[in-house]
């Protein structure tokens, strides 16, 4: 088998995961999409394994593979989960990054991230994602980059939906973060991170319910591509 189609397979799967291109709950037919992969069954099978293992596809036996469901509870257990994260990350990198690492941060990714008017939704949240990742990085730990990374993945869709209605508070949220970070106020930091991160349940229930109705009425690709226009 080789490891490159393997890998390909992967990567065009895990975006239509991702991108609920294959809706929730969805039975994964492989014959067809086999077929429309041009792939034979032994490296696809490969690939959907890796896919359940990220917990991005789940797995029936005797039924078959499904599209992940896209579950208020669960959504509101992986923002919990993030929170924890960042708020972890957010104070070791106040303890730890040199004075040289946060400049960049501000010059790189956080100024990045405020620059959204004419950017797509898809691009906005991609920006946003990497100034977290970027602090994460300052954290020194390995694990908290990796976990922060999968955990981003498996709420992405939800977070394109919530940018379309909040990108002006998430950019202002970001400037009292970088803020904080460069003064190194940890607890100040740590408070900020936490309200900007963490999601009621209300909250995630309206997120889902506008999420299916993307998927199912415009189709996924509609929100992620949707254009972004006017700032502050």
């Amino acid at each position: 088998m080789s490891e490159g189609r393997v890998g390909a397979l992967y990567a065009q799967l895990k975006e239509m995961a991702v991108n609920f291109r294959i809706r929730p709950g969805e039975r994964i037919n492989e014959v067809t999409l086999a077929r429309e992969l041009d792939a034979s069954r032994t490296p696809l099978r490969e690939a959907l394994n890796r896919l359940v293992a990220e917990q991005l596809l789940d797995f029936q036996p005797g039924k078959g593979f499904f599209c992940r469901e896209l579950d208020a509870q669960s959504i509101f257990d992986l923002y919990e989960v993030r929170a924890v994260l960042e708020e972890t990350a957010v104070r070791l990198a106040c303890e730890r990054a040199s004075d040289a690492a946060l400049e960049r941060l501000k010059a790189n990714e956080y100024a990045d991230g405020l620059i959204y008017a004419g950017r797509t939704i898809g691009a906005a949240t991609a920006a946003d994602e990497a100034f977290h990742i970027a602090i994460a990085r300052l954290s020194g730990n390995g694990e908290i980059v990796r976990q922060l990374e999968h955990l981003n993945e498996r709420i992405r869709y939800i977070r394109w939906v919530d940018m379309a209605s909040a990108v002006a508070r998430t950019k202002g949220e970001h400037k009292l973060i970088m803020e904080a970070l460069a003064a190194r106020e940890s607890d100040r930091a740590i408070a900020l991170m936490r309200g900007h991160v963490v999601k009621r349940m209300d909250q995630i229930v309206a997120s889902v319910r506008e999420g299916y109705s993307n998927i199912y009425v415009a189709g996924p690709e509609e929100i992620f591509e949707r254009r972004l226009e006017n700032e502050g």
